[in-house]
This record gives C-alpha cells, structure tokens and sequence, in this order.
C-alpha cells in the first residue's frame, strides 16, 4: 500500500477520535441549542462547566428559560447557586412566576430561600394563590366548667420577605390553638361562644399571630363548635371523693387505734385475773397452813363457807332479780 494512502487514513482516525472526544467532552448540541434561542454561550464556557464539575444542561436549560421570559440573569448566578447546592430550575421557575404574577422577586432572595431550604416556588405559588390550613381540635374550659372544642381554618399567604427564618406552618397553629384556649377560658359561659363564635376569630387577629413567621393571616374562621365534658362538675366530684378517701383513711386510723386500746386493755384484764387465780390458788395452802399451826380452829373454817355461800345466794338472788339468767319475771 502506498505510503500517501496510509497517512490519510491515519489522519482521518486521529481526526475521528479527536471529534469523539469533542462532542463527547464539549455539549455541542447543547451550545447548538443555546445559539438558537438567542443565548449566548461560549464554547470554552461550556468546556470551563465540565472542569468545575457541573452540567452544563442544568444552567443552560433554566438560562435559555429565563431568557425566553425576559428575566435578566447570567451564567455566573445560575452556576454560583447549583455549586452551593441550590436547585437552579426550580429557582428560575419561581422567578418566572414571580414576574407573571406581578411579585418583586429578586434572583438573590430567590436563592437564598431556596438555599434555607424552603421550596421558593411553592411560596410565589401561595402568594397567588392562599392556602388554608385548618387546626387540629382544641379543647378549652369556659368559667362555668363546660368544656368547648373548637376547629377553626386559617388562611394564609406566603410572606416573601419573611421567608428566610421566619416560622412555619407549626407555629401559626400553635398561636391560633392559644388563642382559642385564651377566648374559651375568658368567658363567663359556654353559651357566649356559642352564641358568637366571632369573639374567637377577632380576639386571635388582634393577637397579630402571623409575626415573626412565613405566611400573612388573611382570615380565621371557625369551623365546628362542639360542647364537650361539664370539666367543673367532674373535679367537683373527684375532690368530694377524695375528701371521702381521706375521712374513711382518717376513721379507719381511728378504728385501728381503737382496736389497739381495747387489746392493750383485754391483755390488762386477763393479766389481772391471772394474778387473781393465782392468789385464790394459794389459799388452800394458806389456810391449811393456818389450821396447822393453830391459827384458825374448825368453826372458824365452817363459818366462812358457810359466809361464802350466803355471799353467793345473794349474788344469785340479785341476778335473778335483774332479769338475768335464771329469771322468772
């Protein structure tokens, strides 16, 4: 094969690699693509994205979208965003919105609240359109003891200016349940908010509730009223039964003290007729003694029986006289 012949076909492989590498390196149907819209991209910008390690099609895209909608923005912004891990699409979505709907939106707020990791386009989108955000049920107990549970919707729109540190949607529920407890617990009766159940929604407006947060409260409207427990007449009846419980632990105190004293005096009285049994059992003894020494002579000893038994006929007359056992009456 002739040498000539040889280095053409060299050349047109070194060549053919060579356009490999480029339009694999270089987006060139994207460049393409940015020129027809009227975007202009260098090539060497497009080849400095791939050395800083960003895609090109996610800042040309949203470029060639803000430049369609006449937004003022340039690569560098968009690509100082994607590099701080911001979301430049939806960025330049809301931006757009933003300008449809008539909103001063700045490319730098715009960042930051999509870099505080709020969805920037979900806020222009309230802004338009309020969404309402209806509280859980919260119980409050009015001066006459009658619990009232309240649901009330809150409607909202996103505060732009606010959005960067100000509270969510947490919060706002948060106050609007403390006002409803504030309003039910200052009435004199359940019937006053049930006859007007606006007192609640004036007095927690008043409160200024939306500062220092996200969203402006547009109106608050109280949903269902219901009554719930009479609350005073129940811990009326839980104290009057732990009165009981202490009265009956206080008398069962007493029952057991009294208890004691008549075991201690039982103990006393079998003592005592203990020591009685055992002196009448020295008796005997004693007086067999005394017959023995001469101290007490027979008739003596007659005498006193018959003194015992006289003593217990007359015991048992007197019983017989008093009703008792043996009684004829």
């Amino acid at each position: 094969m002739d040498a000539s012949v040889i280095s053409v076909v060299f050349l047109g492989v070194v060549a053919f690699i060579v356009l490999a590498i480029l339009f694999t390196f270089v987006p060139v149907r994207l460049w393409i693509s940015a020129l027809a819209s009227g975007v202009k991209v260098g090539i060497f910008t497009l080849i400095g994205m791939r050395l800083r390690r960003i895609s090109p099609a996610r800042i040309i895209n949203p470029l060639i979208k803000a430049s369609k909608a006449g937004l003022d923005i340039t690569i560098n912004q968009l690509e100082t965003h994607y590099l701080a891990g911001g979301n430049v699409d939806r960025v330049v979505d809301a931006l757009v919105a933003a300008q449809r709907a008539d909103i001063d939106l700045p490319f730098m707020r715009a960042a930051a609240i999509d870099l505080a990791g709020r969805d920037v386009l979900q806020a222009v989108q309230m802004s338009v359109n309020p969404r309402v955000i209806e509280t859980p049920k919260v119980s409050a107990v009015a001066k006459d003891g009658i619990e009232v549970i309240v649901r009330a919707r809150v409607t909202v729109r996103a505060n732009i200016d606010r959005l960067v540190g100000g509270a969510g949607e947490e919060t706002i529920i948060a106050r609007v349940g403390e006002g409803i407890v504030t309003t039910n617990g200052s009435a004199e009766s359940h019937k006053v908010v049930l006859e007007n159940p606006d007192l609640i929604s004036n007095t927690v407006l008043q409160k200024g509730l939306d500062s220092g947060t996200a969203f402006e409260i547009l109106s608050i409207d109280i949903a269902d009223v219901d009554i719930g427990k009479n609350i005073g007449a129940k811990l009326q009846t839980d104290q009057a039964e732990a009165d009981k419980r202490i009265a009956q632990a206080k008398a069962e105190e007493r029952r057991a003290m009294a208890v004691a004293k008549e075991q201690e005096m039982k103990a006393r009285v079998e003592e005592m007729r203990s020591k009685v049994v055992e002196q009448e059992a020295e008796i005997p003894l004693a007086m067999a003694d005394a017959l023995r020494k001469g101290k007490l002579g027979v008739m003596d000893y007659y005498n006193m029986k018959n003194v015992i038994a006289d003593t217990s006929m007359r015991e048992a007359i007197g019983r017989d006289d008093d009703g008792g056992p043996g009684s004829t009456s």
